[in-house]
């Protein structure tokens, strides 16, 4: 009879077989017990061949929303620090004017604020990182907060700047000294140390992707005068543009993170398995606030209820998760107390388009679900 793990390790080698991705690390959960996990491909190709381990390091992107920024604000939401329903304008005076005052923190969490989904803060803010919160409170809002759900890395980057004016510290101390630090986590982190570059899986070649994006984002003078795209290999340093000019630290991106340690992060949105926060915050996460439009969300993660979502269609609508541009995701089903982490470096070694993997995801978490029963 063949085992879980080569069922799900064959479906990935073919996925890597067919240059979807150059490696892919999964992790399975249940019960708090780690239940199949593999490591598969190069982490790195170019310049040089490093085979994935286990402990292999991933840019965990846009993972960073939830595992970091959700969990510290969730933190806060529980011991009355802030509220859902605080204005963000209470906390951040820049967002005092008349489009921007009924923005709350429930829509920055939910991704229902109005702001744009992103822009390119280095080319607006010219370079000055002191002026960014200013131009995201100066961008047009798209429609009216609590309207429409569109995916904002501007939401995120905002409730970074929240949190460090709440309690006065930067968004990288708060994660380092209650979250990395409280879990026991050594290979969790911001802007790693240049010794283990060799542990990280590569990204892509220089900023081509982001800067192709760039085009209808911001004035043609503004974009031909920007000069510091990254034409290097980017390994080892955060792969998002705007996490990168704003110090490798924000609420949006820049986690670095191992599966393993991933999972004890996910672990803090399970009631019973959770050392940082109570059952009653935990029981958030599971419930739509964006009731009747385009997606299902809740605090800092996606709900499986979502159409189309990544989820696929073997977890139930309660569960929640995330995605990382990179190729990330981590997915969590609460009644089965079930982790489903995938990592792969889906921007390294290929020339653009990179590969759209949701229906990896899908079938991945399909294949591990069939493997659980």
């Amino acid at each position: 009879m063949t085992s879980p793990v080569t069922v799900i390790s064959s479906f990935l080698a073919e996925r890597i077989a067919a240059a979807d991705f150059p490696s892919a690390v999964y992790l399975v959960a249940e019960q708090g017990k780690v239940m199949f996990a593999d490591a598969l491909g190069n982490a790195v190709v170019e310049p040089e061949k490093i085979p994935a381990a286990l402990d292999t390091i991933y840019d965990l992107a846009s993972l960073t929303k939830p595992l970091v920024t959700g969990l510290l604000c969730a933190r806060r939401i529980e011991i009355g620090e802030v509220t859902l329903d605080s204005s963000v304008s209470h906390y951040l005076p820049e967002f005092d004017r008349t489009d921007k005052q009924s923005i709350t923190v429930r829509h920055l969490l939910t991704h229902s604020s109005g702001l744009p989904a992103w822009r390119p803060l280095y080319i607006l803010a010219k370079g000055d990182r002191e002026r960014t919160l200013a131009e995201i409170a100066n961008l047009e809002l798209e429609y009216k907060p609590g309207t429409r759900v569109v995916y904002s890395d501007m939401g995120f980057i905002t409730l970074g700047y929240l949190l460090e004016r709440l309690t006065q510290n930067p968004i990288s101390n708060l994660a380092n000294d209650e979250l990395f630090e409280a879990l026991q986590l050594h290979r969790t982190f911001f802007n790693p140390e240049r010794s283990v570059q060799t542990g990280i899986a590569a990204c892509e070649m220089g900023n081509a992707y982001e800067r192709g994006t760039c085009h209808d984002s911001v004035p043609e003078t503004d974009f031909k005068e920007y000069e510091n795209w990254r034409q290097r290999l980017i390994w080892g340093e955060v792969h998002d543009g705007n996490a990168f000019f704003l110090g490798g630290v924000s609420g949006h991106a820049g986690l670095f993170s191992t599966a393993f340690e991933t999972l004890s992060l996910a672990h803090q949105f399970l009631a019973g398995q959770s050392r940082l926060l109570n059952a009653q915050t935990c029981e958030l996460f599971s419930q739509n606030m964006t009731e009747g439009l385009e997606e299902a969300r809740t605090i800092a993660w996606q709900l499986a209820a979502t159409r189309d979502s990544a989820a696929g269609p073997d977890l139930p609508p309660d569960s929640f998760g995330h995605s990382g541009f990179t190729g990330t995701s981590c997915w969590i089903d609460p009644n089965q107390q079930r982790v489903f982490i995938l990592l792969t470096n889906r921007t390294h070694a290929r020339q653009l388009p990179f590969v759209n993997i949701n229906s990896v995801r899908r079938r991945f978490h399909s294949l591990a679900v069939a493997a659980l029963k």
